[in-house]
């Protein structure tokens, strides 16, 4: 008998137990409920990225040394460079310079490193082609210069702050 009251006692707690987290549960989801939406009409409207954005890689191609620090740096060896040694004024000429934006992790690392500051980190982050042969960038494309939707009168820009950037 006593055992059996034991099992009714657990039994209750555990019902309180789940009916509590049940209640938290539904506080949170009421919480949410008064919220805002962030969603956007997209190709009208677009999101002003934040300051430190790692977007697509803007190469200068006057500035390159071909030192191929890029290349050491890069966690999977992706900037492939040809470059050509002149044997009169002794220094490497850069004949082309290219990254796989469909490879590229975008971590930063060329940027950070680059001893000639060549690189950089624009805020274009359209990249999405139905190709992928297509996001294989050379000096050309690299060096193309981002339109800025600040710019663009026919697209309205959004701020969005989020609390955890």
């Amino acid at each position: 008998m006593f055992l059996m009251v034991t099992r009714f006692i657990k039994y209750g707690q555990q019902t309180v137990r789940a009916a509590r987290y049940i209640g938290q549960s539904f506080i949170i989801t009421l919480s949410h409920a008064n919220r805002l939406p962030i969603t956007i009409q997209y190709p009208y409207e677009k999101i002003i990225t934040s300051e430190r954005f790692r977007g697509r890689i803007h190469f200068e191609f006057d500035k390159c040394i071909a030192c191929e620090v890029c290349v050491r740096v890069c966690p999977i060896d992706l900037p492939v460079i040809d470059w050509k040694l002149e044997t009169d004024i002794r220094k490497k000429r850069l004949l082309n310079y290219s990254i796989d934006f469909g490879i590229c992790i975008f971590c930063g690392n060329c940027i950070e490193y680059c001893p000639t500051n060549c690189l950089s980190m624009t805020e274009e982050y359209e990249l999405s082609t139905y190709d992928r042969h297509e996001l294989n960038y050379n000096q050309i494309a690299l060096g193309r210069l981002p339109m800025s939707i600040i710019d663009d009168y026919t697209i309205r820009t959004i701020q969005i702050k989020f609390n955890y950037l």
